[in-house]
C-alpha cells in the first residue's frame, strides 16, 4: 500500500485546479458549489442533491421501482459504493439497468438494491476540485475502512482520467472478467483514454463526446440567405474562412462566437505535441494560434472574453438579444446546456443547426472504474457490460436521453433514422457528424498536465485580450501559473 499511496500522490499533483468539466454539463445542470460529501442511503434521500436546491421532505421510505435482477449476487458483498459529483451515472443506472430497484425515482442518488445488495452513492460535486480531493482522502484512507464502507466504483471525465489511470485505484477491466471482444464495437478513443502505460484498460464510458459547430439558424437566413448545414459548413469549412465569416456576421450586427473560449477546444485537441515534453512546458503552434485569432476577433468585436459557464458566455442562448451565431459543442451541450424548454430559448423553439465545423474535436465524457479489491466484481462488471456494450440498452439511451452512445453500430443506425432528430435543430439529425468525428479523435498527445495546462493558458489570455496585459505578459503569468502547480516543471 506504501507503494500505492506515492503512487497516487504523485499522479495528485498532475491534475489539480478547476474543472472544466468534461461531460461537462454539471456546470450547466447542477450549478453545485463546493460541498462536504453526500452519502446517500437506499431509503433516505440526501439532505442536497443540488448547490441551494433541498431536496424534498419524506415522512416515511419510498417504495422501490424496478424489476427484480437475475443476477446471482449471493458471493457479493452487501453494499455497493459507488461515488459520483452529479446525478448523471445515477440516472442512466435508474432508467436503464436492468435488476436495479431505485429507492426513490425522483431522487436517483437515493440509491436503491440490486438482488439484495445495498447500492448507495457518495456525492460531491466537482467544482474547486471537491470531488477528487475527497475521492483522494477516501483512496489514501481505506485501509482503515470497513468492507461495507470502502469505494467499489467510482466516476471519472476526460480532463483528470489519466491521473487515476495511471494509479494503482483503478481495476483492470479484464480483470472483472470483460474481453476485448465484448467492447469492440466502442469507439477508439473512449478506451484510448482509459489505457496506462503497461496498456492495460481501466474503465468504459456508455458514452462518446465528439462536437460540431452548433449555429443560430435565423442569422443564417439573414446573413448567408440559407440555414441548410452544407451552406453553413461552406462558411466555417477552415479557420481562414471562419474568420472571414466572422467578419461578415460583424457587418451585418452579429458576433461570431459568444466568446473565445467556445473555439479552444478545436485547438487544443489538435495540437501536433504534449504539453510537457521532458519536463518543460511547451506552447504548441495550434495554442498560439488559437490565441492570436482570438485576439482579433475580441479586437473586432466579433466575440468577447467571457468566460464558459458565465451568464455572459449564456446570452447567445435567448432569442433576444440573439446575437451570437455559433457554440462549438457536443451532444451533452445541445440537449443540457443550451436552455431547452425555456421560454425565450432559441433551443426550445428548435432554433439551433449543426455542421460540421473547420475543424474536429471532443469535449468530454465520463468513465465506470472499479476499484481494487471490491467485494462487488460481479455487479460491476455486468452494470460495465450492460451500459457500455448491450445495444437494446444503449439504443434506449440514445432515444431516452439524447445522449450519444459508445458503440458504432447503435450510433451509425440511429444516424440514418429521422426520428432521432434533435427538438433542439428543428428537427435535424447530426448523428452522422458526430459520428464522423468520433472516428477520428486522436489522443496521441494527451497528458496528465492538460486540464492545468489548459486552464491557466486561457486564464492568461483573458487577461491579454482584455488589454490588461501584454501577450509576453500574459504567457508569463501563465507559466508561473503552471509552475506553481507542478513545481517539477519549467520552461
Amino acid at each position: 500500500m506504501k507503494k500505492t499511496k506515492k503512487a497516487l500522490a504523485l499522479s495528485l499533483a498532475l491534475a489539480m485546479g478547476m474543472s472544466l468539466a468534461a461531460c461537462g454539463k454539471e456546470k450547466e445542470e447542477e450549478k453545485t458549489t463546493a460541498a462536504p460529501a453526500t452519502e446517500a442511503p437506499a431509503t433516505e434521500a440526501p439532505a442536497s442533491t443540488e448547490a441551494g436546491t433541498e431536496a424534498p421532505a419524506t415522512t416515511e421510505a419510498p417504495q422501490p421501482t424496478g424489476t427484480q435482477t437475475t443476477l446471482d449476487t449471493s458471493s457479493e458483498g452487501k453494499v455497493l459504493n459507488i461515488y459520483c459529483w452529479n446525478d448523471e451515472f445515477a440516472s442512466r443506472l435508474r432508467d436503464h439497468y436492468p435488476g436495479y430497484m431505485c429507492a426513490d425515482a425522483k431522487n436517483p442518488l437515493g440509491g436503491g438494491t440490486i438482488g439484495d445488495v445495498t447500492v448507495k452513492f457518495t456525492q460531491v460535486p466537482s467544482d474547486n476540485n471537491a470531488y477528487q480531493n475527497n475521492l483522494d482522502e477516501t483512496f489514501l484512507n481505506m485501509e482503515n475502512a470497513s468492507a461495507d464502507e470502502k469505494p467499489d466504483m467510482f466516476l471519472m471525465e476526460a480532463d483528470y482520467a489519466l491521473k487515476y489511470v495511471q494509479s494503482d485505484y483503478t481495476m483492470n477491466v479484464a480483470d472483472l472478467g470483460i474481453t476485448e471482444a465484448e467492447i469492440s464495437n466502442q469507439y477508439k478513443y473512449t478506451q484510448d483514454m482509459m489505457r496506462d502505460a503497461n496498456g492495460n484498460l481501466k474503465g468504459l464510458s456508455w458514452q462518446a463526446c465528439p462536437g460540431v459547430l452548433i449555429y443560430n439558424r435565423k442569422i443564417a437566413k439573414e446573413v448567408f440567405g440559407s440555414d441548410d448545414p452544407a451552406t453553413v459548413q461552406e462558411k466555417v469549412k477552415d479557420w481562414d474562412t471562419y474568420n472571414a465569416t466572422a467578419s461578415e456576421l460583424k457587418e451585418a450586427g452579429y458576433m461570431m462566437s459568444s466568446a473565445a473560449v467556445d473555439s479552444y477546444r478545436t485547438f487544443s485537441n489538435n495540437v501536433s505535441g504534449k504539453w510537457v515534453q521532458d519536463d518543460k512546458i511547451v506552447i504548441d503552434p495550434n495554442i498560439a494560434k488559437w490565441a492570436e485569432m482570438s485576439k482579433k476577433q475580441f479586437d473586432a468585436g466579433e466575440t468577447t472574453a467571457a468566460t464558459l459557464w458565465s451568464e455572459d458566455w449564456k446570452k447567445g442562448f435567448w432569442e433576444e438579444p440573439g446575437n451570437v451565431f455559433c457554440y462549438f459543442g457536443p451532444a451533452w451541450l445541445i440537449n443540457f446546456c443550451m436552455s431547452a424548454g425555456e421560454e425565450g430559448a432559441i433551443a426550445t423553439n428548435g432554433g439551433w443547426g449543426a455542421t460540421t465545423g473547420p475543424q474536429g474535436f471532443f469535449w468530454g465524457g465520463t468513465w465506470i472504474a472499479a476499484v481494487p479489491g471490491t467485494d462487488n466484481p460481479i455487479i460491476i462488471a455486468d452494470i460495465m457490460r450492460q451500459l457500455t456494450t448491450n445495444e437494446e440498452i444503449m439504443t434506449n439511451i440514445v432515444k431516452a436521453d439524447s445522449d450519444f452512445v459508445n458503440n458504432k453500430p447503435v450510433m451509425e443506425a440511429a444516424a440514418k433514422d429521422d426520428s432521432f432528430g434533435f427538438p433542439v435543430f428543428g428537427g435535424q439529425n447530426p448523428l452522422g457528424m458526430f459520428c464522423e468525428g468520433a472516428e477520428k479523435i486522436d489522443l496521441s498527445n494527451l497528458s496528465p498536465y492538460d486540464q492545468s495546462c489548459n486552464e491557466e493558458f486561457q486564464t492568461a489570455m483573458t487577461d491579454y485580450f482584455n488589454g490588461n496585459r501584454t501577450y509576453d505578459e500574459a504567457i508569463e503569468a501563465f507559466y508561473k501559473a503552471v509552475e506553481e502547480k507542478h513545481p517539477e516543471l519549467s520552461h
